[in-house]
């Protein structure tokens, strides 16, 4: 593995880390405002997270 695909991987991983940071953030500051809609904000959180790290994985393997 070369230095360009070892800062490539990097970037994706601080990358995927940050997208799931804000995922978190945005559920979080939606359930405090409509709690009884926090079943389908958490269900909808769950997938985007599942689908940005496999985007990650993808992409690590693909650097």
């Amino acid at each position: 593995m070369d230095i360009p695909n070892m800062v490539g991987a990097g970037l994706i991983v601080i990358g995927a880390g940050i997208g799931l940071g804000m995922i978190g953030k945005a559920a979080m500051e939606g359930i405090a405002r409509q709690p009884e809609a926090s079943n389908k904000i958490q269900t909808a959180m769950i997938i985007i997270a599942a689908l940005l790290e496999g985007i990650g994985f993808a992409a690590l393997i693909l650097a």
